[in-house]
């Protein structure tokens, strides 16, 4: 039976999948980002290649991945997430950066 991870997204992600803030998601053991990030996608197809790369599957540059208050984005994509993430008490947060200066 698939996990049931929270995953936040930020605002131009949701507007373009048409979702809430917050969506839950079942995802299979073992819990990482990638999971996470292809569970995503296939329920919103309308995502795919704005988080990880089509051709590489690496997450984009300007994409970061919060858990459990950390920043988790320079962790190997296929790392397992925190248990609290796996479990559905922690959100899983994917946030746009800034850049510029």
């Amino acid at each position: 039976m698939p996990s049931r991870v929270r995953v936040v997204l930020p605002v131009h992600l949701r507007t373009l999948a048409h979702t809430a803030a917050e969506v839950e998601l079942g995802v299979h053991e073992p819990v990482t980002a990638r999971a996470i990030v292809e569970a995503l996608e296939a329920r919103y197809p309308v995502l795919g290649g704005t988080i990880c790369d089509y051709v590489t599957r690496e997450r984009r540059p300007l994409v970061r991945f919060f858990a459990c208050e950390e920043d988790v984005s320079q962790e190997p994509l296929d790392a397992p997430v925190p248990a609290a993430v796996a479990a559905g008490r922690e959100p899983f947060l994917i946030v746009g950066a800034m850049a510029g200066g």
